[in-house]
């Protein structure tokens, strides 16, 4: 930084404490698999600056897959996910076993943490996990991050360590996001191409108007791509934490400050820890349909939810559960916490006002209609109820389940 004007440094990096580093795949390991020494300890070389300056890192690291590929004799990323779990297996010990023995070198330790979409989707995990990456931080160790491949499946996978990271930021209450690619920052079109424009700064969603975004990468060995930062810079920024996205060699000129790759500006203010979970690493348990009136008076004017408000229920909710508030098309426009049963609301319609959503645990969100399911028969009580089949529904229903607090 030495040498430069302020003015061309950028706040947000350097006021931040605690930072999120994702670095993907195919800036950790060769194009046939296996991990490249040399690009693992000009990471850490960074990271370790950064700890000696003060500020504490969680890394969020890709390439256990991509690390087992060359030991196992796979000359590409395979695409059944038996032998992705088997590349995880033996690539995930060789990646932590490599960044163990690169920290050394700056006395640093290592501390490994795996997760799934599960590990972040329900309350108690969720606040494990949080409590587990705060206590490596506070004795000293560097939390060093991946989906769990191993074990995942297609069910409870991030899909991407872009989304994963965005959600560790969350977790650990960071002051900033890291996004770490091959690609140096977000371009308005395919960067191989003449006439390609990065953007140096995004301030929101019209910034993004006339970007066209790609998928993942010509090295197939990782599974993210420009759609899956942006996306994450969107959780984050949303919920108040900046975005750094630009390439791994310019990791030090990221962390430093400088105005390198694309800097996404915070769009929203950190909301209580709870909302986080609820909005962006939830799993609904079921859903409730509302009256055009409540809609505007949940979600517009932060009223709670009453029970005759209600006019159709989808799922096995308890008291505690994440479920998704639908306006009268079926369009999901907020997730909220149940604090009753389903099965007790087609009861509570003709009585005295009752809950059914606080007003402090509502958050709006945007989806799309809910799909057409089995036919909805209407109840004594005159609630519409859908009970879906236990297979569609993701988990059994849990008492007490509220998000963190």
């Amino acid at each position: 930084m030495t040498g430069r004007p302020a003015g061309s440094l950028r706040e947000d990096v350097l006021t931040a404490r605690r930072i999120v580093v994702k670095v993907g795949s195919s800036s950790l390991t060769t194009a046939v698999g296996g991990l490249d020494s040399d690009r693992v300890d000009a990471l850490v070389d960074v990271v370790a600056r950064s700890r000696a300056a003060g500020t504490e890192i969680v890394l969020v690291s890709s390439g256990a897959i991509a690390a087992g590929l060359a030991p196992l004799g796979l000359a590409g990323r395979p695409h059944d996910l038996a032998r992705q779990q088997a590349a995880a297996c033996v690539g995930q010990g060789l990646l932590v076993a490599r960044y163990t023995a690169s920290f050394a070198r700056y006395g640093l330790r290592v501390g490994q943490v795996l997760l799934t979409a599960d590990d972040v989707g329900r309350r108690t995990q969720y606040r494990n996990a949080h409590r587990a990456l705060t206590q490596v931080l506070a004795m000293g160790a560097v939390p060093v991050v991946n989906e769990n491949d191993a074990v995942a499946t297609a069910e409870i996978r991030f899909g991407d360590n872009d989304r994963l990271a965005a959600l560790v930021a969350h977790l650990v209450h960071a002051d900033l996001l890291v996004l770490l690619s091959d690609v140096d920052g977000l371009y308005d079109g395919d960067p191989r191409r003449p006439g390609a424009r990065r953007l140096a700064e995004v301030r929101g969603p019209h910034d993004l108007r006339d970007v066209r975004l790609g998928s993942a990468g010509a090295a197939g060995v990782g599974t993210g791509g420009m759609v899956t930062k942006v996306e994450a810079a969107r959780i984050a920024t949303d919920a108040g934490v900046p975005v750094v996205l630009t390439a791994a060699r310019h990791a030090a000129d990221a962390l430093a400050g400088r105005a390198t790759g694309t800097l996404f500006h915070r769009t929203g203010e950190r909301a209580a820890e709870h909302l986080l979970w609820l909005e962006h690493a939830s799993t609904p348990r079921g859903a409730v349909r509302l009256t055009p009136d409540a809609v505007r008076a949940v979600v517009r004017d932060n009223r709670p939810l009453l029970a005759h408000e209600v006019t159709g229920v989808e799922g096995h909710f308890a008291p505690g559960d994440p479920v998704e508030l639908l306006d009268e098309t079926g369009r999901v426009v907020a997730r909220g916490l149940a604090v009753v049963d389903a099965r007790e609301l087609p009861g509570l319609r003709g009585r005295a006002p009752r809950e059914v959503v606080r007003r402090d645990d509502v958050v709006a969100v945007e989806g799309p209609a809910r799909p057409a399911g089995p036919p909805v028969a209407p109840s004594p009580s005159g609630v519409r109820i859908r009970i879906l089949p236990a297979h569609a529904v993701p988990g059994p229903a849990r008492a007490g389940s509220a998000g963190p607090r």
